[in-house]
């Protein structure tokens, strides 16, 4: 599982995170929700080794983030962290990158040469796939970073906002399906952020709600809508929890239209 510890962060400035702690048990595929500016992407690093905590530890598979070299890099093995704005070499084609990356993670060549086909196929890149990276559309770019987030066969995925970047219909059902089918069938462990409430709704076994720095909430779907009293879309149920007093600011804003 992964184990967050008292994680304290800040970037000298104000607290980001703030003694925040969480577990995520092996096959779940966890969402983190909360207000921009409130530490989901920095809680995503902080998990990923990207970013070292001010305070507090990180533990995957019970062996704790940087207490040495060799315990390090047996985690790397196992985690793969995809950034919302990833980078990507312009001047190589996808495929070159894609197979690089699986190389990193000690992936046979002759199961990485099958893989690379079908997820090319998968998000309809197999002709932009020998292409320079430099010639992708936006969505295309964020497509051929998910593919090396999914080449690479690791246990452990942290995902920040997978599903924007300009990914089209297509790609965004084609990840959806890949992702309850790693964490469901694979044991595959994802944790990602995502604002969409749909998507946390046909996806996340467990919803984390991240404000001022701070674990709001960890629960279920259905646990949330308990919480938050009522019924109804999760986006309605997430304002309540989220944004209490958006419909407020919403009515100020058009009173003020009207006078």
């Amino acid at each position: 599982m992964i184990r967050v510890s008292n994680v304290t962060h800040h970037y000298g400035i104000r607290p980001v995170l703030k003694n925040l702690s969480m577990e995520v048990k092996t096959g779940d595929l966890v969402t983190v929700l909360g207000p921009n500016g409130m530490g989901k992407t920095t809680l995503l690093g902080v998990i990923a080794g990207a970013l070292c905590p001010v305070a507090g530890e990180v533990e995957i598979d019970g062996v704790r983030r940087r207490s040495s070299i060799e315990n390090e890099r047996g985690i790397r093995r196992k985690v793969f962290y995809l950034a919302d704005r990833a980078w990507l070499p312009t001047n190589r084609t996808g495929r070159e990158f894609i197979l690089a990356v699986g190389r990193l993670y000690g992936i046979d060549d002759l199961r990485l040469f099958d893989h690379a086909d079908r997820l090319l196929r998968l998000f309809e890149l197999t002709e932009k796939g020998d292409q320079p990276v430099a010639n992708y559309s936006a969505g295309q770019k964020k497509k051929i970073a998910l593919c090396a987030a999914l080449i690479t066969d690791a246990p452990y995925l942290l995902l920040d906002e997978p599903f924007s970047g300009g990914l089209d219909p297509s790609g965004i059902l084609a990840l959806k399906r890949v992702l309850q089918r790693l964490a469901r069938q694979a044991r595959k462990t994802v944790v990602m952020t995502t604002p969409v409430p749909e998507v946390v709704e046909e996806l996340a076994d467990r919803v984390a709600i991240i404000r001022n720095g701070e674990l709001a909430a960890f629960d279920t779907v259905d646990g949330l809508r308990r919480e938050a009293g009522g019924d109804g879309p999760l986006g309605d149920v997430l304002q309540r929890i989220l944004h209490p007093q958006t419909l407020e600011n919403i009515e100020h804003y058009f009173q003020g239209e009207s006078q």
